[in-house]
């Protein structure tokens, strides 16, 4: 079972919708270097996302080689959102053992989703507020600006 895979089919396959155009038409398996360029993220983050158990069961070809597929490239477009959201590590690696574990754990994830939104509700609050002030201030600078030029005119 990969990390996205659940025992229900309607079930949300955890990852928004997939990343479209950037991918080769009909490729459906790709090198860690090909999934680093994909991606943005280097292959050294890569391969510690599968030690820390974030992306734990990537498909090796006959020779060792690591493959990844478009559902694995869902789940890191996931996992980048969730860097995004100001999310610990270990909530994200709670995250995938969660939905790992299958369809019971839905509790489990909407409350571990649900604190994560209100922490980037709170803080894009407080980003609000802190440009009121940018604005304000540009504003005052703006106006200082327009009159000094004005005196010197």
């Amino acid at each position: 079972m990969t990390v996205t895979e659940t025992t229900d089919t309607r079930s949300d396959t955890c990852a928004g919708p997939t990343q479209g155009d950037r991918r080769p038409d009909g490729k459906d398996k790709y090198t860690i270097s090909e999934v680093a360029a994909l991606t943005g993220l280097t292959a050294h983050t890569l391969r510690w996302y599968e030690r820390i158990g974030l992306m734990p069961h990537i498909d090796r070809s006959h020779t060792g080689q690591r493959r990844y597929t478009n559902r694995d490239l869902d789940w890191l477009a996931l996992v980048g959102k969730l860097r995004l959201t100001g999310m610990p590590v270990a909530d994200m690696v709670r995250y995938a053992e969660l939905v790992r574990a299958g369809d019971h754990t839905y509790a489990e994830r909407f409350e571990l989703l649900t604190a994560t939104r209100e922490d980037v509700l709170a803080r894009i609050a407080e980003l609000q507020g802190t440009l009121a002030v940018l604005d304000r201030k540009i504003s005052f600078y703006a106006d200082a600006g327009r009159a000094l030029a004005s005196e010197r005119a």
